[in-house]
């Protein structure tokens, strides 16, 4: 499985992994999307608003835990650059280990909090039973969660997309079936979307272990497995600061959530199904920033940063250009693929109007997620950090709070937040990287 593609035509390179990852990221995300299109078929507002609630918070951990495993990506990525057999060995058996406490963690404390999110939240009364049963299902099923994520990011260090791929498409048809018969005709109601999820994971994971025991994918030994104080450091280095602005870009998507909330189910409703929308069109940036990532921690492995700067380049061009072409389509396709979604006129046209502007953020991302990559790949993952928090402090959460102040009739004006936010970020990044090349870092 494994691959090193800090050698040969690097377009090529970047298309061959780049396209498995993709699609492993749409089928993940259309785990969401499909909760929330089976939900609208056979439940109402409420339903629709537990579920989009309660996989916000679910999306936030996943997406930190998916953070923290970067750092075992680029590591992983820099000793297959420099063809180190025993430092691959190491880094994956300390990923093992790491990631089981961190599972053990996050299965427990959760648990306990569950009633005090969903207050947090504001979550709408009528979606409070739902949302509750939801995330305690969910919780639950965290192992599994952290077991497929880090299980991905070995191997896409090793520069294999394409098993996790294989993983994440038994459970996106495992999910879809049994969101089918848990919402439809055994009328569970939110708590069916989560058991769907909560099993599908699992299969994924059965089936991924079968594969790597029966073909020998992954070697590591009883010593690999102990902690090593250089790894870990390393790991924890490059993977918590990436964590946390990740876990704070998702609080602040929570926080426009709660403002939502506060504006009654129907808002909370569209605005739920716009951003599960817009997570589905984030799968070029988020995949460019991860290709970025490994391509570029391989790269600088092997003692090629030139290699490197020219993945960013390849990367962001990429993401730009299909960014445009999301951004127009959605000014004339909103209303009938909101249509799908739900049959309530008032939620459709609310998510139009949010979707309208919103969507405008598919271009900017195309900038400042490459270039998190490529922070991530060169160790010093803090710039992203940095970065996404002004981002998110200066621009995007108060211009949401502006917006729905000053344009209360309407969501065009607190959909243009996110834009103007990525905005700033994607200029901080163009200032960092400038730093970075003067100081000789890249």
């Amino acid at each position: 499985m494994q691959r090193n593609l800090s050698q040969g035509n690097l377009l090529k390179n970047i298309t061959m992994f780049s396209l498995p990852y993709f699609l492993s990221y749409f089928l993940q995300t259309l785990y969401g999307l499909a909760d929330l299109f089976i939900a609208g078929q056979f439940n109402g507002a409420d339903v629709i608003s537990a579920v989009s609630i309660g996989s916000q918070i679910m999306h936030m951990l996943t997406v930190m835990i998916v953070g923290l495993a970067m750092g075992s990506t680029v590591m992983i990525g820099r000793f297959v650059g420099a063809e180190d057999e025993n430092g691959i060995s190491r880094a994956v058996g300390n990923t093992v280990t790491l990631f089981l406490g961190v599972a053990a963690v996050l299965t427990v404390v959760p648990l306990m909090l569950v009633q005090p999110m969903i207050r947090i939240m504001s979550t709408p009364a009528e979606a409070v039973p739902g949302a509750s049963a939801y995330l305690t299902i969910c919780f639950a099923g965290i192992p599994f969660i952290v077991a497929y994520n880090i299980l991905s990011s070995i191997f896409r260090g090793m520069g294999d997309s394409q098993s996790p791929m294989t993983f994440i498409a038994v459970a996106c048809f495992v999910n879809i079936i049994l969101d089918v018969v848990f919402m439809g005709p055994l009328k569970m109601g939110a708590a069916g979307a989560a058991w769907g999820t909560v099993l599908a994971q699992a299969c994924s994971v059965g089936f991924a272990l079968v594969s790597i025991i029966k073909k020998k994918l992954i070697k590591i030994s009883r010593a690999d497995l102990k902690p090593a104080r250089p790894v870990m450091r390393q790991i924890l280095g490059i993977g918590t600061p990436i964590a946390c602005q990740d876990g704070f870009i998702q609080i602040s998507f929570l926080i426009i959530t709660v403002i939502a909330n506060r504006r009654g189910v129907d808002i909370s409703a569209a605005v739920g199904i716009v951003e599960k929308t817009i997570s589905f069109l984030f799968l070029v940036p988020s995949t460019m920033l991860s290709t970025v990532s490994t391509i570029a921690s391989q790269s600088i492995g092997a003692g090629n940063p030139v290699r490197a700067r020219e993945a960013l380049k390849y990367g962001i061009g990429i993401a730009v250009s299909i960014g445009v072409f999301f951004a127009i389509l959605f000014q004339f396709i909103s209303a009938p693929f909101f249509t799908m979604f739900t049959s309530d006129e008032v939620v459709r046209e609310l998510a139009v109007q949010y979707m309208r502007t919103y969507v405008l953020d598919c271009i900017v991302a195309g900038v400042h997620f490459p270039f998190s990559g490529f922070f991530s790949a060169a160790g010093v993952s803090i710039l992203s950090f940095v970065h996404n928090v002004c981002s998110v402090l200066l621009i995007r959460i108060p211009g949401a709070y502006l917006a729905t102040v000053m344009f209360p009739a309407t969501l065009y004006a607190m959909g243009l937040a996110a834009p103007a936010g990525s905005l700033l970020s994607a200029v901080l990044c163009m200032i960092f990287y400038r730093w970075l090349r003067k100081q000789g870092k890249v």
